[in-house]
């Protein structure tokens, strides 16, 4: 139950299930050996791939068949099928193949008015009759859309073609075009800077319309060089996605983190990303010439480095960077210097989980990096466990309360959630955790049923906070009386105490991250506290909603009835 900024919103498209792009995967498909190309498309979604971008073009495969079969195969995956599938082909044919095959919402990948209005139209309206979404590419007869003035141009040309023609806006996703940059030639210089543009143009005048690309191009230049090609990847989502970027093609779980980028690289890196001086590529090409076998050399020394810091501070870095491979020893080290394996948990585990969120929020992290986190700091739990429950043993195994925990309808994501019911669990709370997708009137029925104590709502996305509304109003039906936590990207403080608690008679608190979520608990837990506890949270409640009405503008009758009187 974590909070987030917009621009941490952004969907990692996973790539390797794709013949052009993965000699692994080819090779699987050309062998018939489909068991491991599956595992391929289950790694990817472990790591926190959040769309599967799906492609058979290959000379010498049945694209179609293929297409169909491994579809098929996949919906009967529970773990992969959660996520939606980009089914990407140059031939129009095997992407109506798969979307015959396809179960829930899936994305094509793509159509463009590079063949003229009537073919785009006709192939935009079978898409929309199997009930999918699709990428635009910014290319249309006179070619592909390489300047910021050409990119808006044909984006805003093929947006109002689609909606005069009844293609809802909300499955048109733009891709205007992610091109190499510092090739040495100049007209490609501003090439990442007009993708930042533009897309900040279409967001603002394109009406819920995303935009994506693939990002590995922009570094084509730089082939054989990571470091640079890495750092250029980072620095270029940073940007675009503060100007809008909704998803990419990129493999976001091997990225460093920005603020980990040498100074000097990254400021040579921004200066080509952005374009801001006119020999920004010569002194990038310059510089790459220089990173070498040595630097990498420095590279494992300075990973090294931190391996000889204090306990905590080694525990934080190893849950920032998702490095599982000292935990044990690290752990074990803790527990001699803390009173309780639950200290490790709430201080130097959570102050790394704190970090992360940070991160995350200001897009400096992205999810599959969060995800290795959480798997991180999954493994520390287990570790401690043993510890954990010999600590609850001696205090004579009395639960202090029981939780249901669920991320409401229409969201699918739980990564919070699931490090708030581990630190729940580690303190001694009962958990009843009804996972992802959650109905209101589950959430409902089931905490009634069960008699919790407390409910926790989760959400990632802005539907889900209309969800949480439901939540509080079914709970109102009801005349229940359980206090109710909300967390997660989308709530705030300020949403919580003027949209969910006027719904609800009973308390409503917002949690700004996981480990408050306890800080919540507790003091909602014993009574001398419980009282003074919800009626402080309702006093700062009823101030936020009072500062919002003063805010407000109002009525024109309000204005007239208050009008000043002027004759004596």
């Amino acid at each position: 139950m974590e909070s987030k900024s917009r621009g941490s919103a952004f969907i990692n498209v996973g790539e390797r299930c794709n013949v052009a792009g993965s000699r692994k995967f080819l090779r699987l498909i050309n062998e018939k050996n489909y068991t491991e190309a599956i595992e391929i498309a289950r790694t990817q979604v472990e790591n926190g791939a959040l769309i599967l971008d799906i492609n058979f073009d290959d000379g010498l495969l049945n694209a179609r068949d293929e297409m169909s079969h491994f579809v098929r195969l996949l919906a009967s995956e529970p773990e992969i099928a959660k996520v939606p599938l980009m089914l990407d082909s140059s031939n129009f044919d095997v992407i109506e193949a798969g979307l015959k095959c396809t179960q829930g919402k899936s994305i094509v990948n793509s159509i463009s008015l590079k063949e003229g209005e009537q073919l785009f139209l006709e192939r935009a309206q079978r898409i929309r009759e199997l009930g999918a979404a699709t990428v635009v590419m910014a290319f249309d007869e006179k070619g592909q859309a390489d300047t910021y003035e050409r990119k808006i141009e044909v984006c805003e040309r093929a947006y109002k073609l689609l909606i005069e023609n009844g293609f809802p806006p909300q499955d048109i996703i733009f891709d205007p075009n992610i091109l190499a940059v510092a090739t040495g030639i100049e007209e490609h210089n501003s090439y990442a800077a007009d993708f930042i543009k533009a897309t900040k143009w279409i967001k603002q005048n394109l009406p819920h319309a995303k935009v994506s690309g693939g990002v590995s191009n922009l570094s084509f230049a730089f082939r054989g060089n990571n470091k640079v090609r890495e750092a250029m990847h980072v620095v270029f989502l940073h940007h675009a996605i503060s100007a809008g970027m909704d998803m990419g093609i990129v493999n976001a779980g091997s990225l460093p983190l920005y603020q980990d980028i040498e100074p000097k690289l990254l400021e040579a890196v921004e200066d080509v990303i952005l374009n801001t001086t006119p020999h920004a590529a010569e002194k990038l090409v310059e510089m790459a010439q220089h990173i070498n076998q040595a630097d990498e050399v420095n590279k494992q020394a300075k990973q090294d480095e931190w391996r000889n810091k204090p306990v905590d501070e080694r525990l934080e870095h190893a849950l920032i960077k998702g490095i599982s491979t000292h935990l044990e020893e690290d752990l074990q080290e803790a527990l001699t210097l803390y009173s309780s394996p639950i200290d490790i948990i709430e201080q130097p585990l959570m102050n790394g989980m704190r970090k992360v969120g940070r991160l995350f929020g200001e897009g400096k992290m992205f999810l599959p990096q969060v995800v290795k986190t959480a798997r991180t700091m999954k493994n520390a739990v287990a570790i401690l466990q043993p510890s954990i429950e010999q600590n609850n043993a001696q205090q004579g195994g009395q639960k202090n309360g029981k939780i249901l925990l669920a991320t409401v309808n229409g969201d699918v994501h739980d990564i919070g959630k699931n490090i708030v019911s581990v630190i729940l669990a580690c303190n001694n709370y009962d958990i009843i955790d009804l996972g992802v997708m959650t109905p209101a009137e589950l959430i409902v029925s089931t905490a009634i049923k069960e008699n919790v104590d407390i409910i926790g709502l989760s959400g990632l996305i802005t539907p889900s906070l209309e969800e949480m509304c439901e939540v509080a109003r079914l709970l109102e039906q009801r005349q229940a009386n359980i206090p109710l936590i909300i967390g997660g990207a989308t709530t705030s403080e300020k949403h919580t105490a003027l949209k969910i608690a006027p719904l609800y008679s009973g308390a409503v608190f917002h949690s700004k991250d996981a480990a408050y979520n306890v800080q919540i608990a507790e003091q909602l837990r014993h009574a001398e506290s419980r009282e003074a506890y919800i009626v402080a949270n309702s006093d700062l409640q009823l101030k936020i909603q009072e500062t919002e009405k003063s805010g407000q503008l109002l009525t024109w009758e309000e204005a007239i009835h208050r009008k000043p009187s002027l004759t004596e």
